[in-house]
């Protein structure tokens, strides 16, 4: 398996979102790390960041329908 050369930490730092966040992501895909500075292996960064992005809404579009929230 190769090694994406990407650590916890940046991955939060390029996505804008909390190094808390991506360690929630990695227990849940069962992804093993020891602290934030932790260098993925390549399909581990790739299952992280996919998790990401299906999290972001496309740009332009917002959570409001009318004048309601949807959560």
């Amino acid at each position: 398996m190769g090694f994406a050369d990407l650590s916890i930490a940046e991955i939060a730092a390029d996505y804008s979102i909390p190094v808390e966040k991506v360690f929630s992501l990695c227990n849940q895909l069962g992804i093993a790390y020891k602290h934030q500075k932790t260098r993925l292996a390549l399909e581990d960064a790739k299952a992280i960041i996919s998790q990401i992005s299906s999290e972001i809404p496309p740009k332009g579009t917002s959570n409001l329908v009318g004048d309601h929230e949807i959560t």
